[in-house]
């Protein structure tokens, strides 16, 4: 009888990087591999499945306007608990660190089902930064079986919390193997802006940004365009996130030399990173994206749970202050040695092959019986 493997994702970045998992784990017939979505966002985890062509089996539709972490965390439980009562996985894969990684890990553990971690690992060691992703991610690894650690620095975290290390494998990271794929699709994209011009891209989105932090990003923004709009137009992805996109429209709406677009679909937006000069952004996957496509990235954050790519070079961690912002802008834009400098180094998250290490080590975790899971 085939070994039923489950993946639970509900947003876009956990879509794109459970792809590659997917379709490793589709190469082994020994597996019936099944796909449940929590649809924590909507419509852009739409855009990567339709991308990738990923078949859902199960779909929690969790979304509603103005959703809680509560709700959504209340929502899969009973999903899960209801699909694990008539259709039980022999493992559960979750990714990362949104409240669907969390609650979905908290319900296999109630039906005993062993659970393996995808990108496990990360840690900023502050409860409250990033929010709620860092005690997503920390909770659910204090429920893990198999941990698939994207880093070195990731595994030395888990055995520092005590997780047996015959338990834990060092993987790469799977957003490698899904960039590498994509950046070979030869897919027309209308991008906002003249691929002629030079350009930055930014994002911003995080929560605990919201209110002052998101001012103080959005006016650093409004300085540079108009120190270098000559030189460089401004695209701002702006989140779908109502609080987000109050912050943003009042300070940059009409400022001449930025261009506030929605947000974009997956290969679009990797087709505008692929060109853009620079990168200021909150995101954690953009962390793990630049590297591939080197470009250097300022990150709008106190903390970050990938010192690997600080370390590397291609990001530096500027906070959220506007003055800090604008001179690291301006070092960067106004110095090619300096720029040079942060995309000089190699990739420190993998070589594209991290799907097929863990769908290997899925196979042989279930053939042997489930050996580093519960008895």
């Amino acid at each position: 009888m085939k070994k039923k493997v489950f993946l639970i994702f509900g947003t876009r970045p956990e879509a794109i990087k459970m792809y590659p998992v997917y379709k490793a784990l589709n190469n082994f017939k020994e597996f019936e591999t099944k796909v449940v979505i929590t649809s924590q966002h909507q419509e852009m985890l739409r855009q990567v499945i339709e991308l990738f062509n990923i078949k859902v089996d199960y779909d929690l539709k969790v979304m509603e306007e103005k959703q809680t972490l509560t709700k959504i965390t209340n929502k899969v439980l009973t999903g899960l608990k209801d699909i694990f009562d008539t259709d039980r996985p022999d493992i559960l894969l979750v990714h990362g660190d949104t409240t669907t990684t969390f609650a979905s890990a908290l319900a296999a553990f109630y039906e005993k089902i062993p659970i393996g971690h995808v990108e496990a690992g990360l840690r900023t060691h502050n409860k409250y930064s990033p929010f709620p992703e860092e005690m997503n991610r920390k909770l659910t690894d204090t429920l893990t079986d198999l941990y698939f650690a994207p880093t070195e620095k990731a595994k030395e975290n888990l055995l520092k919390e005590g997780v047996e290390e015959r338990s834990i494998y060092v993987t790469g990271n799977t957003v490698v193997d899904a960039l590498i794929e994509i950046l070979q699709k030869d897919i027309k994209t209308n991008l906002p802006i003249n691929e002629d011009e030079k350009y930055i891209v930014a994002t911003a989105h995080r929560r605990e940004n919201w209110g002052k932090p998101m001012e103080e990003i959005c006016y650093a923004i409004k300085s540079i365009a108009e120190e270098f709009g000559n030189q460089y137009k401004i695209v701002f992805s702006v989140h779908k996130n109502p609080i987000v996109r109050e912050t943003v429209n009042r300070i940059l709406k009409d400022t001449k030399n930025i261009i506030l677009v929605e947000p974009m679909d997956y290969l679009t937006f990797i087709k505008l990173l692929s060109k853009a000069t620079l990168i200021l952004t909150d995101s954690g996957g953009i962390q793990e994206e630049a590297p591939t496509l080197r470009k250097p990235v300022l990150l709008m954050r106190n903390t970050t749970e990938r010192p690997e790519a600080i370390e590397s070079g291609i990001v530096r961690l500027v906070g959220t202050n506007r003055e800090k912002i604008i001179r690291e802008v301006k070092k960067i834009l106004t110095n090619k040695e300096e720029y040079e400098k942060m995309i000089s180094n190699k990739n420190p998250f993998g070589d594209g092959k991290a799907g097929i290490r863990i769908a290997k080590i899925v196979f042989d975790f279930l053939s042997n019986g489930g050996k580093n899971g519960i008895s």
